[in-house]
């Protein structure tokens, strides 16, 4: 049982950790962070009670560690793992299941792709927007897949930084993959998409197949920290357009302090104008072990409250109603319950009963609510 501040635990689910928890319809959705372990479904009906009902499996050297649902359809990613060698002839990409039947899903088909995989995406129930490695591109890229008819993916359109693609005699001006598409949310016409050391880029994507630059923002290397999301607020506040955008506390040096998250001013959205942020009270601006600062906000934005998961931290649940102040209202610590002494928490997601689901990126789901 862990440490809550305005948040009770409702239950534990002890389950392998992974990099993101979705629900619908009182199931969750685990992508798993390692093998054997792939995507964990959960019967959560019984919020008290919560069963475990099914396991995808992945390869050695390889995860599928992002899940989307949406229209009877769950996606998963096909990614090889940093640092270990994914089995000869693996595909990275996208595997498309039927989940018309949500604890028992039935493979449609593997949507592939040359390199590593997919990371994270968004999914609408019609097109994916996903962050994708391609032969002849450093890095991963931008691109849309139709899945209207999920049986036969299509990509429709791509967007990449200049620089990116290399045989198409493109030079870069960064290091390695520094710039790189990361995660690509959409809201309306517009696809918010975070790019790693390379910043946010807003996308028009009014017409698919030729996405094009709203505007782009970089704050690095001013701050250390590699954007990981970049979450517009689906309402004005104050009278205004907004975005979230949260760094991830990794790849810094050991005399930085740790990520925080920031608010974008985005009522003109060619101008896009940083004015706000929020840290923990517990840091000081001293340094930390890495994975102790910021990672993901909840992308279901319901009011001005939105929980956020913290790393080391845990869960941290702001308020932005004045969004130059943006204060904290309630916490939840993890009792860490994996190989490391700290939590480790890495996504958050709620669902329509406004129960709090917070995964640890290590080991176990947390399923919460307010106090």
């Amino acid at each position: 049982m862990g440490q809550g501040v305005g948040i009770k635990e409702v239950s534990y689910v002890d389950c392998q950790g992974g990099g993101q928890v979705v629900v619908q319809n009182n199931v969750a959705y685990i992508g798993n962070m390692s093998h054997p372990d792939g995507t964990t479904i959960v019967d959560v009906s019984d919020p008290v009670n919560p069963r475990i009902v099914s396991h995808l499996g992945m390869l050695p050297g390889t995860h599928s560690h992002k899940v989307r649902v949406k229209n009877d359809l769950m996606l998963v990613n096909r990614e090889g793992l940093r640092g270990q060698m994914a089995p000869e002839g693996f595909k990275g990409g996208l595997g498309i299941y039927d989940i018309s039947k949500p604890l028992e899903p039935k493979l449609i088909t593997e949507w592939q792709t040359e390199g590593k995989g997919v990371h994270r995406f968004d999914f609408d129930g019609e097109y994916a927007y996903i962050s994708s490695t391609e032969k002849g591109y450093v890095g991963h890229i931008m691109k849309i897949i139709d899945l209207r008819n999920p049986s036969k993916p299509e990509e429709v359109g791509r967007w990449w930084m200049p620089g990116q693609w290399a045989d198409g005699g493109e030079e870069k001006t960064w290091e390695g993959m520094n710039h790189r598409c990361h995660h690509p949310l959409r809201m309306g016409n517009r696809l918010y998409t975070s790019y790693w050391f390379g910043g946010t880029v807003i996308l028009d994507i009014e017409d698919m197949a030729r996405p094009k630059v709203v505007s782009q923002m970089c704050w690095t290397p001013t701050f250390p920290w590699p954007t990981h999301t970049a979450l517009p607020i689906p309402f004005k506040v104050r009278g205004r357009d907004l975005m979230i955008v949260a760094d991830e506390d990794v790849f810094r040096s050991e005399d930085n302090p740790p990520s925080f998250l920031w608010m974008i001013d985005i009522n003109d959205e060619k101008q896009p104008v940083p004015f706000s942020s929020f840290q923990v009270a517990q840091e000081d601006g001293s340094n930390r072990p890495l994975y102790t600062g910021c990672h993901q906000p909840c992308e279901i934005i319901t009011g001005t409250e939105l929980p956020v998961a913290w790393f080391a931290h845990g869960l941290r649940i702001i308020d932005f109603s004045n969004p130059h102040v943006i204060r904290e209202i309630a916490s939840y610590a993890p009792t860490p319950t994996g190989r490391l002494p700290r939590a480790q928490s890495n996504d958050v997601t709620i669902d329509d009963r406004g129960l709090i689901y917070l995964l640890d990126r290590v080991r176990g789901l947390n399923i919460l609510e307010r106090a």
